[in-house]
């Protein structure tokens, strides 16, 4: 079981001097994620979305409420939860096999288990022939990619990704996108981790969600959940994702109505 519990998390950053108010990022946030779950916080940029996940992954601390993962609460980071970044965090000087090699051997797993586990991601991913490529020799597909291996490999209960195909082109981004999804149900249903991407895309939170968090402009609080029950893989074109595509877009207009 991997759950995620976020009750009544507000974050407020000081000011940096005399003059410098106070900032409430997040105010009084709370729901919770499923076991297996992939679950999406969407919301304008500064509406504490990445705020949000870093206090998930431990980085930061609340300054009021607490997260839970699997009924305990969030400290320090651990390879329970693991992070897949915008930027794609690649040693530069390590093969994309010794990039995803890195975390199991700083968990100490035998040579022969860390060789299967490395050649099972590898293979997830669609990264075969690559394994003694380097960063630089890769496209910016290609490099998450390694990221996301690397980040399976370790085996987190929780995988949190941070706007993680944003830097990418157009092109590139509906590619991860689809891989993406592609992972999810070629996962095994009963090995599948729980999931919590931030994203300012529409489009990405429905082709990847289960359910999608939508926020208000800061301070970030939950605005709207919204539960995606379409079939995958899912298609833009199709009626289903027009439709709620409306009506997120709808919830996300209804921010610049009330800040005017």
């Amino acid at each position: 079981m991997s759950t995620v519990t976020v009750k009544e998390v507000s974050k407020i950053y000081p000011g940096h001097g005399a003059r410098d108010a106070p900032v409430l990022a997040l105010d009084s946030v709370s729901f919770h994620v499923e076991d297996h779950e992939f679950c999406s916080v969407l919301g304008h940029s500064g509406c504490g979305k990445t705020t949000l996940l870093m206090l998930m992954a431990g980085f930061e601390e609340p300054t009021a409420g607490s997260i839970l993962v699997d009924d305990e609460p969030v400290g320090k980071p651990t390879w329970k939860r693991s992070v897949i970044f915008q930027e794609y965090a690649l040693f530069p000087w390590m093969t994309v096999k010794e990039n995803i090699a890195f975390g199991l051997e700083m968990k100490n797993i035998p040579a022969p288990q860390r060789e299967e586990i490395i050649q099972r991601n590898i293979q997830l991913v669609g990264l075969q022939g690559f394994e003694h490529r380097y960063p630089q020799q890769l496209s910016g597909g290609m490099k998450q990619r390694v990221s996301i291996a690397r980040a399976l490999a370790v085996d987190p209960a929780v995988l949190l990704l941070d706007e993680p195909f944003a830097a990418l082109d157009a092109q590139n981004r509906a590619l991860m996108q689809e891989e993406m999804g592609r992972i999810i149900v070629s996962s095994n249903p009963g090995q599948r981790k729980t999931m919590i991407l931030v994203t300012h895309s529409i489009e990405e939170a429905i082709i990847l969600s289960d359910r999608i968090i939508v926020l208000t402009r800061r301070p970030g609080r939950v605005k709207a959940t919204v539960v995606v029950d379409l079939p995958r893989p899912r298609k833009e074109e199709d009626a289903g994702f027009i439709e709620l595509k409306h009506q997120i877009r709808e919830l996300i207009h209804d921010e610049f109505a009330v800040e005017t």
